[in-house]
């Protein structure tokens, strides 16, 4: 369903750029779950963002379906994110004016397949039905978290993009809520791509791989 061919991608700095990416290439097929792990700095997140259209690659290509989605505009990309794919963020990206409720509905929304009974049962499910009519600022760290997550599975996207989305949470919420994604992406065969640096984690998915200094490690 998605392939990343050869991607390369650097960033300037002060002594000239540098490389975080030096041709990866993988696949994640229809209903996969992926865990990405590695070290920090190893490009991890630069190659979650590249994949779910938030970036473009210096060189190489990002296929969904045979489709090069890294050569469209900002634009088409932007729609493709609300159209087909789910992300958590690791700063979670929560709009700070609106309630729980308004946040988990609003991608569902943007993509018109908002379903008020879906909403209700995501929340219910992650622990946030007593919370619907609070902002995030009213939020522990965790719950945010976790409105972030139920967010992203509201619009029932073809991929699911999760940066370390069980990072603020203690390991028994945090086994919860990877037992719902997981139940989620199951149920609606969603793919789902994960970056971890929780080895535990990681083996619940279907498959690891493992970057090193920009290169998918053997």
């Amino acid at each position: 369903m998605l392939t990343a061919r050869t991607l390369v991608k650097s960033y300037p700095s002060r002594t000239g750029r540098v490389e975080v990416l030096g041709g990866v290439s993988l696949e994640l097929a229809r209903g996969e779950t992926l865990a990405l792990t590695g070290e920090s700095g190893s490009g991890k997140s630069t190659l979650l963002h590249l994949l779910a259209a938030l970036d473009v690659p210096d060189s190489g290509e990002v296929l969904l379906e045979g489709q090069d989605i890294s050569a469209l505009g900002d634009a088409a990309r932007a729609g493709l994110r609300r159209d087909r794919f789910g992300i958590v963020f690791q700063a979670l990206n929560l709009v700070p004016s609106l309630s729980v409720a308004e946040n988990m509905a609003l991608h569902a929304r943007m993509a018109g397949r908002y379903d008020a009974a879906v909403c209700d049962d995501l929340a219910e499910r992650l622990g946030l039905g007593a919370l619907m009519c609070r902002r995030p600022e009213d939020l522990s760290g965790g719950q945010q978290q976790r409105v972030a997550i139920g967010r992203a599975l509201a619009a029932r996207p073809d991929v699911l993009f999760a940066d370390e989305p069980t990072g603020n949470l203690d390991e028994e919420t945090a086994d919860r809520v990877m037992d719902l994604m997981l139940e989620l992406t199951r149920e609606t065969g969603t793919a789902c791509l994960m970056v971890t640096h929780s080895p535990r984690l990681a083996a619940r998915l279907d498959r690891q791989v493992h970057l090193s200094k920009g290169q998918i490690a053997a």
